[in-house]
């Protein structure tokens, strides 16, 4: 299997949070490396989604692609979510299984057209996570808030992902959270 990193870098974000969602998308690097299941990292900010890392099993390129990732701007959740649609249509034709990790706060601000508003990029956002949903594949939520939050709860429910917020992430219950997603039927 692939995981599919989907890594908001943008404003809301916030630098601390970043931090920290890079230190889970670490601990979810180092599990998958033990499994010997390969990752691709698609980052998220401004006015567009980027695939900072396509799929590899290198854990150095991995953390590489992430430490100069820069984070501000608007969020483009929609983008990113069809971004994160594509790979994983492009995966399953390799015969890989993808699983999509969001780890993003679910303030989607910039629409699926690069341009603002939040009614519509939230919106947008809830189409390509229901569209993550139709496509059988399996999904976790960590929401970056610093409480958990109803938007990134509701978003995570449209896709059929499990939440888990981010408070909470530490290595033993990212471990538990995965294995679940894992072994869940898509």
């Amino acid at each position: 299997s692939c995981l599919i990193l989907a890594l908001d870098a943008s404003g809301s974000a916030a630098l601390q949070r970043l931090a920290e969602a890079k230190g889970a998308v670490e601990l979810l690097l180092q599990q998958s490396y033990a499994r010997r299941d390969s990752v691709c990292i698609v980052a998220f900010r401004g006015a567009q989604a980027q695939l900072l890392l396509p799929m590899t099993r290198s854990l150095v390129r991995a953390k590489r692609a992430m430490t100069g990732l820069p984070g501000g701007g608007g969020t483009p959740l929609a983008l990113a979510l069809k971004m994160a649609h594509e790979q994983a249509a492009q995966l399953q034709r390799q015969g890989v299984t993808p699983i999509l990790v969001v780890l993003s706060d679910g303030r989607a601000n910039v629409t699926l057209h690069g341009l603002g508003g939040r009614a519509q990029a939230q919106t947008d956002a809830l189409n390509w996570g229901q569209q993550w949903r139709l496509s059988g594949h399996r999904a976790l939520w960590i929401d970056t808030s610093l409480q958990p939050d109803a938007q990134a709860q509701h978003l995570a429910s449209s896709m059929g992902a499990s939440y888990l917020p981010m408070p909470q992430v530490q290595a033993q219950r990212m471990a538990v959270a995965m294995a679940a997603v894992r072994s869940s039927s898509a």
